[in-house]
């Protein structure tokens, strides 16, 4: 009794609790749950690569069972289940988990809809061949090796990584107390990233966001903004928005549908398509007539079939507010550092990789040095018995033993055991002359090989050399293109600084479509050529509104209904010149009937800036630009509009301007800001022009000094009037003729003011745009007809003509087939008298 109670210690079970816990904590975050920084591999990973590597399952041998594999990992290295083992491997074999597959899976791996794989007994496996580059130089004293877990095996602590996997195939994982989760990258950025602050260690984050935008998932998609990306990165923690790839088809029935060909990071599609069904059959969704899961081996396809009279758009909008279309990824940029958890920005994950592969390339040349210094000494020796090859050969055979023998050639010719051992193990045959000469010249790039690694190890740039030759080496052999896109964010609000600063073109159809494009897209071309495709539309469908501004200016839009709406530029999607863009109603939350009459871009809302509305029934209203600061995400009144009518335009002014009205008829009326006085916002406006039946306002512009007024018709001609033929008149009245109309000629479509230095862009319902200098264009009286400036097909007409301000040398050397003169002067009414 007495032995028994001496084996019974009073403990205090609190203090027992806190640190049983806390031990059980670190096993977890250690051994478990969090990636080193190094290798970017929790042990679980590390172990089966390290364990496919030894078995010699490589990405250039036969495939093995993966029962196989799983067994001598967790018979050696990981004590744990086997199909906790099984399923890592799994999802390092999925392409739509892992951006850069670090196991080849052959068999059933599993799917996107979840699907799990057939069990290990049926799948093989082998390692990829990127993976190969993750345990490069392991056999060369590159890392440290620790005792597995019953001592009998070895195992390595963190693998030599010749790629920055934390970044490039992310991490997720749940520890006591904190979880990691780190997004994948596109391989090419993040060495690129590496090479930058290899080069210069005080980049910024913002630096290095120039070579890595953002996170690039296997399963592509968009991300919404950069503002989380650019938090994550600084912070180590952020949050991004993530939105599938879907596009509406619409068909000549009048029918659409919407295809999803890309899903957000993790998403299962089977869920996602069992929740729209879902939505549908609760009527919570309206409008869905079918839906159906198109994917096979060529890609993803997901079809939503809508009734005809079905909104796409908002349709669309609705599926990315209720179901995984859209989701949110929570960036945790957590990882251990010298075996302790630490949230590290995108500069410290870099930089901690970087040291890594200093200490790998150091001990990989120290080890070298090690093997060639050896080799060198083993060399001397055999020198040594060349030289004195008689007297050597007549030791050895007066020897009774090879210790003896040994023994002499030590003492009498100062050889070590090695040397020696060496001199009796050669070969006969390393007699001959031939052969001498090899080791004479093997010794000899040994020397240079020795001094050279010695620079390397006391040469830190040269470390860095190699490090970089051996990054572009491996980002020429691995690198892909960019899956994901990165996107202005809707309702996101953006760090401007990381917005390119650039002129750009924006173009708005008829229709709604909008889109973004670099002004250099388009080149000068001389008048009276036949354009180039400016963007391509739906039938029916033209553009509307095309002007150029800045990539970081507030865009106002204001709609025929007299709302007013404001993005930022970047907020419009970037789009190939020939694209269609993407509904505004993505954009803006615009109503149904309603379309944008006019775009302004504006540097801020400004107390001293005024904006002037005219409406196609002639009424004009001015209001100071600071009233419209509060615009709302659902848009903001700007004009109460009367019955049957619209607003035609919108001009931001100084108050002090005067302003060029035209009509469709070829009327025009000249009159001062100041006629019309400032109202509130919510006011309908004065009578600005009056108007005959049946005709409207097709223009606006203000008059600036030694300027002309542009024509264009419907049918291509224009002219340049000088705005001095035009007397300034009280507003309400009729104005004056501005233009002689025919049938070849068309109504008109444009008046624009300009002065010289502007290029004119002329744009048909078919998308066909022409570029011109506006200064070629000849200038005439009040009364002609004017020139061809775009020839326009038999049942198509001009849309929309825009100056731009000249920014380009370059014009197209073709020549324009010309009006002449002398014809205009025929065409002119010149009996005709004011009005």
């Amino acid at each position: 009794m007495a032995e028994n109670e001496s084996r019974v210690h009073e403990i205090n079970i609190s203090q027992e609790m806190q640190t049983s816990f806390l031990d059980y904590a670190m096993s977890v975050i250690v051994s478990r749950a969090l990636p080193d920084v190094r290798d970017g591999l929790k042990p679980v990973h590390r172990r089966i690569l390290y364990a496919m590597s030894e078995l010699g399952i490589t990405a250039d041998k036969s495939y093995k069972k993966s029962a196989r594999i799983v067994g001598d990992v967790i018979g050696k290295y990981h004590p744990h289940g086997d199909s906790a083992v099984y399923e890592t491997m799994v999802r390092m074999a999925q392409d739509f988990s892992y951006r850069y597959m670090l196991v080849d899976g052959h068999g059933n791996f599993g799917s996107i809809d979840g699907d799990a794989a057939a069990a290990m007994r049926y799948t093989e496996a082998r390692m990829s061949k990127i993976s190969m580059e993750m345990v490069r130089d392991i056999n060369k004293d590159t890392i440290d090796y620790q005792d597995n877990y019953d001592g009998a095996e070895k195992e390595p602590i963190v693998l030599p990584a010749k790629f920055p996997n934390l970044l490039v195939n992310g991490a997720a994982g749940i520890a006591v107390g904190m979880a990691t989760n780190i997004p994948p990258h596109q391989l090419g950025e993040v060495i690129d990233g590496v090479l930058a602050l290899s080069e210069d260690p005080d980049l910024t984050v913002a630096d290095l966001m120039e070579h890595i935008p953002g996170p690039d998932f296997p399963t592509a998609a968009t991300i919404l903004g950069r503002s989380g990306i650019k938090k994550a990165y600084q912070t180590g923690r952020g949050s991004i928005t993530i939105r599938a790839k879907a596009e509406i088809e619409e068909y000549a029935n009048g029918k659409s549908s919407i295809i999803v060909t890309e899903l957000p990071y993790q998403v299962n599609k089977a869920k996602l398509v069992e929740k729209i069904a879902e939505l549908v059959r609760d009527k919570k969704l309206d409008g869905i007539t079918d839906l159906r899961d198109e994917s096979d081996r060529s890609g993803m396809r997901v079809v939503i079939e809508l009734r005809k009279d079905a909104n796409a758009n908002v349709l669309l909008n609705n599926l990315y507010k209720h179901t995984a279309l859209q989701t949110s990824f929570g960036i945790n940029l957590l990882a251990l550092v010298d075996g302790r958890p630490e949230v590290l920005t995108l500069k410290e994950c870099l930089t901690h990789y970087l040291d890594h592969q200093k200490e790998v390339i150091r001990r990989r040349t120290a080890f070298e040095l090690r093997k060639a210094e050896a080799r060198a000494h083993i060399l001397e020796g055999l020198r040594v018995a060349l030289d004195h090859l008689d007297d050597v050969i007549e030791l050895i055979r007066q020897s009774q033993t090879t210790d003896i023998a040994r023994e002499g050639l030590m003492s009498t010719y100062e050889l070590s055991y090695d040397q020696a051992q060496a001199i009796l193990d050669m070969r006969l045959q390393r007699l001959t002359g031939l052969e001498r000469d090899k080791i004479e010249q093997e010794y000899k790039e040994l020397i240079e090989r020795i001094a050279d690694l010695k620079a390397i190890l006391a040469s830190e740039e040269r470390v860095l050399e190699i490090i970089r030759t051996e990054l572009k080496e491996l980002k020429e052999k691995y690198n892909d293109e960019r899956k994901t896109t990165i996107e202005a964010g809707e309702n996101l609000i953006e760090d401007e600084d990381l917005i390119p600063r650039q002129d750009v073109v924006i173009t708005i159809t008829h229709n709604g479509y909008v889109k973004r494009m670099p002004l250099d897209t388009y080149r000068s071309q001389r008048r009276g050529g036949k354009g180039v495709q400016g963007m391509g539309t739906n039938d029916g469908d033209f553009v509307e509104h095309l002007f150029t501004t800045h990539s970081h200016k507030t865009i106002l839009f204001f709609t025929n209904k007299g709302k007013v709406y404001r993005l930022k530029a970047y907020e419009i999607p970037e789009l190939k010149r020939t694209a269609k863009g993407i509904p505004a109603i993505n954009l803006i939350q615009i109503d149904a009937g309603e379309t944008i009459s006019t775009v302004i871009p504006i540097e801020d809302f400004s107390d001293d800036e005024h904006l002037f509305f005219l409406t196609k029934q002639g009424v004009a209203k001015r209001t100071t630009l600071s009233a419209y600061s509060n615009i709302r995400r659902g848009g903001l009144f700007a004009i109460s509009l009367r019955e049957d009518d619209e607003l035609h335009g919108v001009r931001l002014t100084t108050g002090e301007e005067e302003l060029m009205i035209g009509t469709q008829y070829g009327n025009a009326i000249r009159i001062d800001e100041k006629d019309v006085r400032v109202m509130g916002r919510t006011a309908s406006g004065v009578k600005a022009i009056s108007l005959s039946p049946s005709d409207e306002v097709i223009g606006m512009d203000m008059i600036e000094p030694d300027s002309d007024v542009l024509l264009v018709t419907s049918r291509g001609f224009g002219k340049r009037t000088s705005t001095e033929e035009f007397k300034t008149q009280r507003r309400g009245g009729k104005g004056l003729k501005a233009v002689s109309l025919a049938e070849k000629t068309g109504h008109v479509v444009s008046l624009r003011v300009l002065t010289k230095g502007y290029d004119l862009m002329v744009i048909t319902e078919n998308g066909v745009l022409i570029r011109m200098d506006a200064d070629e264009i000849s200038q005439y009286s009040r009364y002609a007809q004017g020139v061809r400036l775009i020839r326009v097909g038999e049942d198509e007409e001009v849309s929309t003509v825009a100056p731009v301000e000249t920014s380009e040398d370059e014009t197209d050397t073709e020549e324009a087939e010309d009006v002449t003169e002398e014809e205009a002067n025929e065409e002119a009414l010149t009996d005709e008298e004011d009005q």
